[in-house]
């Protein structure tokens, strides 16, 4: 856990964008601070995706998102950074990067696809969208493909990020490296939230 973490406030954590690669844990991170918090957890995947596993366009994603950040609190979970870092950014209080090493994120991304087809589990309300064994493991829009060929692209992209955030400085930035340091935060935030009650 960064040292930094120590300093930081309920304040800071006000509108929250969890980032980092696909499998690092992201969206069971993000719910069990947005519980801490008592603020609604945000899924850019859910905004994504459409039925039949449509995509939707930039634009019609920063309508979404625009729409879903509304709120004076939140946590959101994803990256979409390209498309979505300026409209994101502009009202969030902090980013917290979940930096887990390449093998914890393949483990954690083929177990994750294991349980969702073994489940059949729709993975957004609404969209019918469920991951099969054959759009897992022989198809070209396999996530587990997606987490192997992005993993270094996004570790360093949010390097960079941590380094220079330019127009977005003034944001808290928190780099979680392991399970433990995960723990920690979130063990700090509920201590914070608890004596500032």
């Amino acid at each position: 856990m960064s040292s930094s973490t120590e300093d930081i406030s309920i304040d800071d954590l006000q509108r929250v964008n969890v980032v980092g690669t696909s499998g690092s844990g992201k969206s069971t991170f993000a719910k069990r601070l947005a519980e801490l918090l008592d603020a609604p957890c945000i899924e850019m995947d859910r905004l994504y995706h459409k039925p039949n596993w449509e995509e939707s366009t930039s634009e019609e994603l920063v309508a979404s998102l625009n729409e879903a950040l509304k709120p004076e609190n939140w946590v959101l979970d994803g990256n979409y950074h390209s498309k979505s870092y300026q409209t994101k950014w502009a009202r969030a209080t902090c980013i917290i990067w979940l930096d887990m090493s390449f093998a914890r994120t393949v483990t954690q991304a083929f177990g994750r696809a294991i349980e969702r087809i073994r489940t059949k589990k729709e993975l957004w309300p609404g969209t019918g969208n469920r991951e099969t064994f054959r759009r897992t493991f022989l198809s070209r829009e396999s996530i587990l493909l997606w987490t192997l060929t992005s993993y270094h692209r996004v570790h360093a992209r949010y390097t960079a990020v941590e380094q220079e955030r330019g127009e977005f400085n003034h944001v808290r930035f928190v780099r979680l490296s392991g399970r433990q340091a995960t723990e920690q935060f979130l063990g700090l935030v509920a201590t914070k939230r608890s004596s500032s009650a």
